[in-house]
């Protein structure tokens, strides 16, 4: 199936500057264009603006983006590269992740916390008596 830029901007919400931009930079390296030049965009490029928009999104800078690009050009002798950027990009969406669950049990304990203060009418009962998720980790770190 082939799309038009207009059409791929409404499929996935990526403006259509944001397309043309990726294409300039060679991050779409299948694109087709047609005899008029405008862009063609096939399954195999929807799948690569997914991929894009995944990498984007874990903090990839665009260079590195265009590297993978380059080595999906250069075929089979780059299969251990691409694997290793994305085992790299892994452990680091892992590690954003773990941290993250640590923001989530702090902002839980206080919902908590507010929930029963709320219950009490007053929080002065509980003011200072709590000792939050990680908190001796967080101290390590000082």
């Amino acid at each position: 199936m082939s799309y038009t830029i207009q059409e791929v901007s409404k499929m996935t919400n990526i403006p259509t500057t944001t397309l043309r931009y990726y294409d300039k930079e060679g991050l779409l390296p299948f694109l087709k264009r047609e005899s008029s030049g405008y862009r063609t965009f096939s399954d195999i490029d929807i799948s690569m603006l997914q991929i894009i928009q995944c990498l984007k999104s874990t903090g990839m800078a665009i260079s590195d983006i265009k590297q993978f690009t380059q080595w999906l050009l250069e075929g089979d002798s780059t299969l251990k590269k691409r694997q290793e950027m994305f085992l790299k990009r892994k452990e680091a969406v892992e590690n954003e992740i773990k941290e993250l669950n640590k923001m989530l049990d702090i902002i839980n304990f206080k919902c908590e916390y507010y929930k029963k203060a709320i219950q009490a009418g007053t929080d002065k009962h509980l003011f200072g008596k709590d000792k939050l998720p990680h908190a001796d980790e967080f101290l390590k770190h000082k």
